[in-house]
């Protein structure tokens, strides 16, 4: 999770958030780089006194200022057509939980269990016990399987709310009447933080996210005591 002083992206759990981490870092790295061109081209135009008409008038220039942003475009656009598709694959879930927002907690259904769903409300300051995070603690986690393809149904019972968890690459904004549909998978066991990241109300800050990934024995155990 987050800390104080942190200036970069949360720890990524899950393959999708990896690469989505290598794609803004190879991003920044063009954008750096076309910004310390452009910045050296505008301090050679203001400090030289020289001049040169073949470059002032060059097709050949012209044709290399057009080639090169083309260039550039194209790639980061390549790296960042993989990751919609690769966001977007939901081939053969192993397990689908519908989330639904209402003002101001979260119910959480597992789609392929019977009677198995429950609500997640903020557990209040004052009954917080040692070592837990005021205003990210729920009084139920959401349970899930290590290394397993989970589909997310967001949806949501009144007003606008968003389902989001940061070091997971999760986030799906929850409207009412409608489904939204993501994927994702935990690459490790761990207990991952987030919050309701939509306005949504005088609670809006009371809507936090505990989503715990555990291997699969354990998960199967835990399902066939609720």
């Amino acid at each position: 999770m987050a800390h104080p002083t942190q200036l970069g992206f949360q720890d990524a759990i899950s393959p999708v958030l990896e690469e989505l981490l290598y794609f803004h870092d190879h991003a920044l790295m063009v954008v750096f780089l076309i910004g310390t061109f452009v910045l050296y081209i505008i301090t050679t135009l203001i400090t030289t006194k020289l001049t040169d008409s073949v470059i002032l008038d060059s097709q050949e220039l012209e044709i290399i200022w057009t080639v090169l942003p083309a260039i550039t475009l194209i790639l980061i656009t390549l790296p960042s057509l993989r990751i919609l598709y690769l966001v977007e694959e939901t081939n053969d879930p192993f397990l689908t939980i519908k989330a639904t927002g209402h003002q101001w907690y979260w119910s959480y259904e597992y789609a392929d269990y019977e009677d198995l769903n429950f609500d997640a409300y903020m557990i209040p300051t004052q009954n917080l016990n040692p070592g837990e995070f005021r205003l990210l603690e729920a009084d139920n986690r959401m349970i899930v399987p290590v290394d397993s393809p989970i589909r997310m149904l967001i949806s949501a019972d009144d007003v606008l709310h968003s389902w989001t968890v940061p070091s997971l690459g999760l986030k799906m904004d929850a409207a009412p009447g409608r489904l939204n549909q993501m994927i994702f998978s935990a690459s490790h066991p761990g207990i991952f933080f987030g919050q309701c990241s939509e306005i949504c109300g005088a609670n809006h800050s009371f809507m936090p996210i505990v989503v715990e990934a555990i291997p699969l024995e354990h998960f199967e155990h835990w399902s066939s005591q609720c």
